[in-house]
């Protein structure tokens, strides 16, 4: 694959990321009690796809840092195994939700109920996309793949994810912000993640059509 294939192929499977994600954060707060099965196995099926559609864009994006620099090849790994073990744990997450919906005979806040997606919503999640995040932008800032922003926001985001790691000492209610399943550290964090990841997938999908800025000076973390 060549780069500007790449770079297309990365773009659209952020873009699709973060469509998927933009459509589900909201399902969270339709409901102020436990919400019906239909809501949370429909906003956890859109939730897999976004995951689906991130592996394919962690997987492209290893292949256009090699392409951009192979000396850097070694980053673009990281960024694909975190951002992997990332989709993984949310899957997991995903289906623990689903299956105590589906076998309860009355309707649960699965955010609430299933306890063993508290930290892998929260701090495990947060941990493992603060590593992804500033891998992602290490490669940017040495390979000079995209705008000089897009590193600096994913250095960024990769604090503000590391901020949330203790949450997990602060209670499980979900109307709480900082919380092991508070709303900030879920919610508000996916949505921010899912903004990101959609600026990114725009910036390297409109950047296959312009020549690379190879001689730019590379941005420091």
């Amino acid at each position: 694959m060549n780069e500007t294939a790449a770079r297309r192929l990365t773009g659209l499977a952020a873009i699709a990321t973060a469509a998927a994600f933009i459509v589900e954060v909201p399902l969270y707060f339709v409901y102020s009690g436990p919400p019906p099965d239909s809501n949370v196995l429909a906003r956890l099926l859109i939730g897999i796809l976004a995951l689906a559609f991130l592996i394919v864009f962690v997987t492209a994006f290893r292949e256009l840092l090699k392409e951009a620099n192979p000396a850097y090849e070694w980053v673009g790994t990281m960024a694909f195994a975190t951002g992997l073990v990332y989709a993984t744990i949310t899957l997991v997450s995903s289906g623990l939700e689903a299956g105590a919906v589906i076998a309860a005979d009355h309707p649960i806040d699965p955010t609430i109920t299933v306890s063993g997606t508290y930290i892998l919503y929260g701090s495990i999640s947060r941990l493992m996309l603060a590593m992804f995040m500033t891998t992602v932008g290490y490669g940017i800032s040495r390979t000079n793949l995209l705008p000089h922003w897009t590193a600096r926001s994913a250095f960024a985001l990769a604090w503000l994810n590391l901020a949330f790691v203790p949450s997990l000492f602060f209670g499980n209610t979900p109307a709480h912000f900082y919380a092991a399943n508070g709303w900030g550290t879920t919610a508000l964090m996916g949505a921010i993640f899912s903004y990101w990841i959609l600026a990114l997938g725009i910036s390297t999908y409109c950047s296959a059509t312009r020549p690379t800025s190879a001689d730019s000076p590379a941005v420091q973390p």
